[in-house]
């Protein structure tokens, strides 16, 4: 009986000791786990991920933003180019007025479009570039042979060089701004897209009015 009793005590005291171990070692995982998720946990939490995924639409931008940007910065200065020589040398005060209308929209996209390409660590096109960049080629720009022909021109005839020319112009520009909202992921350059469609398609509208009463 005392066999007996002694090694039901002996088995009480080996049951204890294990089931401290196993609090113990539950307190340690416990600890590890908590250690482990403050140090990676902010990195998972929904909160944060869901804040990179915004702040990503916010900044991202792709190849198509920079090819646009790129792209459209020269075409805007041909256009402001063409409109500054509209303003001195066309007798019509509509065709004038549509010169100061174009300049006074593209002067500040060029600027804006350079902020961003600035911001990306971007090339932006120096002054006279034209003709192509990025790899393709710009979509309704004049040769220097086609601007130094309206420049030689006068009256009816300057006004008329203009006015078609600036028709191929904006339908390059449309087709550019076109190809950004559909490739683009940057929506300021997003947004400039959807406005030069807006604008220069209603001032092409406006020019083959002017020409019909040329």
């Amino acid at each position: 009986m005392t066999a007996h009793r002694s090694l039901i005590r002996r088995a009480a005291v080996v049951t204890a000791a294990v089931a401290a171990a196993m609090t113990l070692t539950a307190c340690g995982g416990g600890d590890a786990s908590s250690a482990g998720h403050d140090g990676h946990g902010k990195s998972s939490s929904p909160t944060t991920t869901s804040n990179a995924t915004a702040s990503a639409e916010r900044g991202g931008h792709n190849a198509a933003d920079v090819s646009f940007a790129q792209g459209m910065i020269p075409h805007h200065r041909q256009a402001v180019e063409m409109a500054e020589i509209a303003e001195t040398r066309a007798d019509s005060p509509a065709v004038r007025t549509l010169a100061e209308e174009i300049k006074k929209a593209q002067d500040p996209e060029i600027r804006t479009m350079s902020g961003w390409l600035a911001s990306w660590g971007e090339q932006t096109p120096s002054e006279g570039a034209g003709g192509g960049h990025a790899g393709h080629s710009m979509s309704g720009m004049m040769t220097p042979e086609e601007m130094d022909r309206m420049e030689k021109a006068s009256g009816k005839a300057f006004e008329t060089a203009f006015l078609r020319m600036m028709v191929k112009h904006h339908e390059g520009a449309v087709q550019m701004a076109a190809t950004e909202k559909s490739e683009g992921s940057y929506q300021p350059a997003k947004d400039t897209a959807e406005d030069i469609i807006t604008s220069q398609t209603a001032e092409i509208t406006e020019i083959n009015r002017l020409l019909g009463k040329n």
